[in-house]
């Protein structure tokens, strides 16, 4: 059996109101295998954001543990979280999170910058993950010059510019129409058939049907973990 990318243990987390704690997550075990594409869901106040922050490295556990790509984040500085999170994740965010001075191209290769990389190179680099989800014709056009769909394709071809371990993404539709969802959650099946780890964050059923494995959060816990049958994956 292969070393799963994620590895959660008894995962919690509560916030504190002086004194007070607020459990978030309630001890959430999960693992993700390399190359799987897993939807969360759950209701407001689940705590699927909660979990989608750890999962990210922006935020840490109270308790339990948390390897990632074989190395245990649960306790790691914020520098050293800063650093996993260049390296193994890409990021998709439902407010898309270009800067809005940038090209395209260059909203791209931003990341690219703290890996140290030439700037002829990064741009090299960024057009070809801009071909990637055929937006070529559109690498100088700054965000305000670009449709919804088309800034959010900017923002996967980011995500993916480090050859991250895993992609992270946030209600990546949420402020799309429906045909242009389709286009960006096609974008997303693609890179998981490509090799990617995809994780999902989602209210929505129909966007959630994508994935091959539907985590349900309630309460702070996993109420419910199904992976789809192949015959419906086919």
């Amino acid at each position: 059996m292969s070393t799963p990318i994620i590895h959660l243990e008894n995962i919690q987390k509560s916030y504190y109101m002086g004194k007070q704690a607020l459990p978030v997550l309630k001890g959430v075990s999960l693992d993700i295998e390399k190359n799987e594409y897993v939807a969360l869901m759950g209701p407001s106040g689940s705590g699927k954001s909660t979990l989608m922050n750890i999962l990210g490295c922006l935020d840490s556990p109270t308790e339990g543990l948390y390897v990632l790509n074989g190395q245990d984040v649960s306790k790691m500085a914020d520098d050293d979280l800063a650093d996993v999170r260049n390296k193994e994740i890409g990021f998709v965010f439902q407010q898309f999170n270009l800067l809005p001075r940038l090209t395209a191209v260059e909203n791209v290769a931003l990341p690219l910058v703290y890996s140290g990389i030439p700037k002829k190179q990064r741009l090299e680099i960024a057009m070809n993950m801009l071909e990637k989800v055929s937006l070529t014709d559109r690498s100088h056009h700054k965000p305000n010059e670009l449709s919804g769909g088309q800034c959010q394709r900017v923002a996967i071809a980011r995500a993916l510019v480090n050859s991250p371990s895993l992609i992270l993404a946030d209600e990546p539709t949420g402020n799309l129409d429906t045909k242009t969802s389709i286009e960006i959650m096609d974008i997303f099946s693609a890179i998981q058939t490509a090799g990617n780890t995809v994780v999902l964050v989602t209210h929505e059923e129909d966007i959630a049907n994508y994935a091959h494995r539907i985590v349900r959060l309630r309460d702070g816990v996993i109420e419910s973990d199904k992976r789809k049958e192949a015959s419906v994956l086919a």
